[in-house]
């Protein structure tokens, strides 16, 4: 893990530091947190390969887990088959984070992330909601805490949220814009993954480049390396 003092390059909407600690390619150390093997995993799981399979049915899942990525995200599933989904994930030697907002007869409500803490094998949740990380973190699974960027004000909730969520990384969308990605890094201690907008390996090289850990995409093509 590699953690650099920066200064400010251009003036973001929210202005939040004056100056930052960026984490590249690594998720934050909590040694007492009970996810810190998987988390430690996925830290290494992204250095080698920074492009996350985001798949939204069976025939996008079956791609995944014929490529090299490591992470996968899942962006569908039901009560009648999320474990065993799951399972077929972590069977293939996969990091499994699950869209807990996209999960079908599942109701917005921290409860959610009892079950998969109780009866899945779950890694992790991914959730645009402060109170669906919080729960994860507080029944020991990795939280990722989603943003949609659409407008300034957006931007500047990001640190507060974030701190009330306890989120271990987050999740920009779109994640096209290297320049708020580049403000994102100066200004947050936390893993940036870039996602949503993603449709060429330029993409991918700008996110990179401007600071992202990794890249989350739907798109097949740009799953291997």
């Amino acid at each position: 893990m590699r953690v650099e003092r920066q200064q400010h390059q251009a003036s973001s909407p929210g202005n939040i530091k004056a100056s930052g600690i960026a984490v590249e390619g690594a998720l934050p150390s909590h040694p007492s947190h009970p996810a810190r093997a998987t988390m430690a995993q996925l830290s290494q799981a992204n250095a080698r390969a920074r492009t996350i399979s985001s798949v939204k049915d069976e025939a996008d899942l079956l791609a995944a887990l014929d490529t090299s990525a490591r992470v996968v995200f899942l962006l569908y599933g039901s009560l009648l088959d999320l474990e065993a989904t799951i399972d077929q994930v972590k069977s293939a030697g996969r990091i499994c984070f699950v869209d807990v907002d996209l999960l079908e007869g599942f109701a917005g409500r921290p409860v959610v992330i009892e079950y998969l803490a109780g009866h899945t094998a779950a890694d992790g949740i991914v959730s645009a909601k402060t109170a669906m990380v919080k729960a994860a973190r507080d029944h020991g699974l990795i939280g990722g805490h989603r943003f949609f960027l659409v407008e300034s004000r957006a931007y500047r909730r990001v640190e507060q949220q974030t701190a009330l969520s306890g989120a271990d990384f987050i999740e920009v969308l779109p994640g096209c814009i290297p320049r708020v990605i580049r403000w994102l890094r100066e200004e947050v201690k936390l893993p940036i993954i870039a996602g949503g907008l993603i449709v060429d390996r330029e993409d991918v090289r700008a996110a990179l480049a401007a600071g992202a850990a990794a890249v989350a995409t739907t798109n097949r093509g740009l799953w291997e390396p």
